[in-house]
């Protein structure tokens, strides 16, 4: 399985190009996609999204989050910002469900790089 950040799904849905766009099109026709719940939230906050499209996000199976998910990302964001690296919280809560899911995060989001390499989140294509 595999995820994708909420710039990717945007930049898919809008018909961009891009390697993230072909890896989440190839994970999604092998039925290999797990939606993160934030990710969601994000993308069914644009009021002007589809409804057809608004259900066919909310039929993607979602990553499960587990009892002390929130201490666990409380504790990822802490770690990020003592070292004085930028860690949005939406970022935190989306890096904190696909490690705990085992999950890698298709982005094309640098912010993750934090993540990546403070964390080891896992990241395609690889962040820069």
């Amino acid at each position: 399985m595999i995820a994708a950040d909420t710039s990717t799904w945007v930049a898919y849905l809008e018909g961009s190009t891009g390697e993230d766009v072909r890896l989440l099109d190839e994970a999604l026709h092998n039925r290999r996609v797990a939606m993160v719940p934030a990710v969601l939230t994000e993308l069914l906050s644009d009021p002007q999204l589809p409804t057809d499209v608004a259900k066919l996000l909310c039929g993607i199976p979602q990553i499960t989050i587990e009892t002390g998910f929130w201490e666990r990302a409380g504790a990822l964001r802490a770690k990020a910002l003592a070292k004085r690296r930028k860690a949005r919280l939406g970022d935190a809560l989306i890096a904190q469900t696909c490690l705990d899911g085992g999950v890698a995060l298709i982005t094309r989001d640098k912010d993750f790089r934090t993540f990546v390499q403070g964390a080891g989140l896992a990241a395609l294509p690889k962040p820069i």
